[in-house]
């Protein structure tokens, strides 16, 4: 198995899921840090930042860890998401998203990521998720 280069995941992201709009920060060794810009698109009524525009930038760093892990299998899917909002995102910074895997098995992964207004120490959000992964054959047949 060849683990992804930033450039190949964000060549990934790119030609798999083009309305991706969050850039790769660093990804590798179990972990992976996303940032995403925030505009009017991802708010809701009373300029808050959205819940599912929270919840997708952290599936994406569960879903980056993992696959700078195992290669650019994109038949990895989530299985569960749980998710803590803490505080209100500030809409004037970008959205942080900061994975760590707890665990990468032959048929699951899990991980938990913080999410963080840019230059602020208090978490927004908190998230676990598991991701179910295709047996180790398909994985090889896509490489």
């Amino acid at each position: 198995m060849n683990k992804p280069t930033l450039v190949e995941l964000e060549a990934f992201f790119a030609r798999e899921f083009a309305h991706a709009d969050f850039s790769i920060i660093e990804a590798g060794q179990g972990m992976a840090t996303l940032r995403r810009e925030i505009s009017t698109i991802h708010t809701r009524p009373g300029g808050t930042v959205s819940g599912p525009t929270i919840m997708e930038l952290a599936d994406a760093a569960l879903y980056v860890a993992i696959l700078a892990e195992i290669g650019l299998v994109a038949l990895a899917v989530t299985s569960s998401l749980n998710f803590n909002f803490l505080r209100k995102h500030a809409a004037d910074r970008a959205l942080i998203a900061q994975c760590r895997l707890l665990k990468l098995g032959r048929s699951l992964a899990m991980g938990e990521v913080s999410l963080f207004s840019e230059g602020l120490s208090d978490p927004v959000a908190h998230a676990t998720g598991t991701y179910s992964l295709p047996p180790t054959q398909e994985i090889a047949n896509h490489e």
